[in-house]
């Protein structure tokens, strides 16, 4: 809630000075380029070349991930026509316009990838009942046509909703908080269809048999989750050269209790899809968790439950961790823990009698990683680090829980 009791002159507008960053956009960029070069041999080599799918498949999908889930944030804010986070929001703009460029990220795969990666793409008709009563859905041109409007959706929301904070912070126009709601309330439908259906196509899709009605909504938990947790720690890096003093505590407290929420939300959601395939006991459902309980998989799928759960979930429990440093750790932690979720689904598929870590894994983390982290600073020094006109700004600085 916001305390409407006394008056707060409004700030000053804050710009990042791109020597606050130092080198780190230059190690960003000669990271980013070194990874894709590394992770290229992977693709050049025939022998190396199911391990780079796979590995590129899990990097690209950790950042998707991340980004969509800042998109979702953004749509809510203007759903609900929030005011704690206006403060914060424009770093989860500046982060969700970095899903305009996803798609060059994804060009590897859907070139050179797709058979090894999507074991029904080259199959014929006839090949298996199962396969061809999903004829409808799986086939080629229909792929193709679905990923470019993810990517078309994703790309034109995140750039409209940055457009239009941005330009309110020239003219204060408050036609730009309603087409913003707007945008917003749409958005929600757009980004909930969107992870939706390409965690069906691209994570999903890696075993044509396997089903689940809640994958989308269990790849949505990490995904709002981890989200978050990169917004509180950009917040906290830039709050640390200076900046966004108008962050408070009571804003992190607020971020603290929307990270426990998912944090509950992804384990119920796991839980309830483990315990009615458990439950059912239907082979087509069964094979995902057969998969990854094999071997050594059992240990990196245990560590989920054990390590995204339960460690971070009592912590985030007390009100005073989540108004200190203590809440970046578990932040950093659960961005962590959002990459093994998202190895454990994809890299069990190539590995399947146990864990065999790859040097490119590390690659595409970094190639892609580090690329993203460039645009980001490019992206960064471009506007405001906060809606300086937004009219629920000042509400936002009153903020008391």
């Amino acid at each position: 809630m916001s305390d409407h009791s006394h008056e707060i002159t409004p700030p000053q507008a804050e710009r990042f000075d791109a020597k606050h960053a130092g080198i780190l956009p230059t190690l960003c960029f000669k990271a980013g380029v070194a990874g894709i070069f590394l992770s290229l041999i992977g693709l050049a080599v025939p022998a190396w070349r199911a391990q780079f799918a796979y590995s590129w498949l899990f990097g690209f999908s950790y950042f998707f991930t991340i980004l969509i889930g800042t998109l979702f944030w953004i749509c809510l804010h203007h759903a609900t026509d929030s005011q704690w986070s206006v403060v914060v929001r424009r770093q989860l703009e500046n982060l969700s316009k970095l899903l305009g460029y996803m798609w060059v990220f994804f060009i590897p795969l859907i070139l050179f990838c797709k058979p090894i990666l999507w074991k029904w793409w080259n199959l014929p008709a006839g090949h298996e009942p199962s396969l061809d009563l999903k004829a409808g859905y799986l086939n080629h041109p229909f792929f193709y046509i679905r990923a470019i409007a993810y990517f078309l959706a994703l790309g034109l929301l995140s750039f409209a909703l940055w457009k239009r904070s941005t330009s309110q912070d020239r003219d204060g126009a408050a036609r730009h908080t309603l087409s913003m709601r707007k945008l917003g309330v749409t958005g929600i439908f757009v980004v909930a269809l969107c992870i939706t259906f390409t965690s069906v196509d691209w994570l999903m899709g890696l075993d044509y048999h396997w089903f689940s009605t809640m994958w989308g909504v269990y790849i949505f938990a990490g995904a709002a989750g981890s989200s978050l947790s990169l917004l509180i720690l950009l917040v906290a890096a830039l709050q640390a050269k200076g900046y966004l003093k108008i962050v408070n505590e009571e804003h992190y407290h607020i971020m603290g209790k929307f990270l426990l929420a998912f944090t509950i939300f992804w384990a119920y959601i796991g839980f309830d899809q483990y315990m009615l395939i458990w439950y059912a006991n239907i082979p087509e459902e069964t094979s995902y968790f057969r998969l990854r309980n094999t071997e050594t998989w059992w240990w990196l799928s245990s560590s989920l439950v054990w390590f995204r759960f339960f460690l971070p979930f009592p912590v985030l429990l007390f009100q005073f961790i989540k108004k200190n440093k203590v809440l970046l750790y578990v932040s950093a932690w659960v961005l962590v823990m959002q990459m093994v979720d998202i190895y454990v689904v994809v890299l069990p598929v190539l590995h399947r009698t146990g864990v065999s870590f790859s040097f490119f894994d590390l690659f595409s983390l970094v190639g892609i990683g580090g690329i993203l982290g460039w645009l980001f600073f490019k992206i960064l020094i471009g506007s405001n680090l906060f809606p300086t006109r937004d009219p629920r700004l000042l509400a936002s600085l009153k903020l008391t829980n």
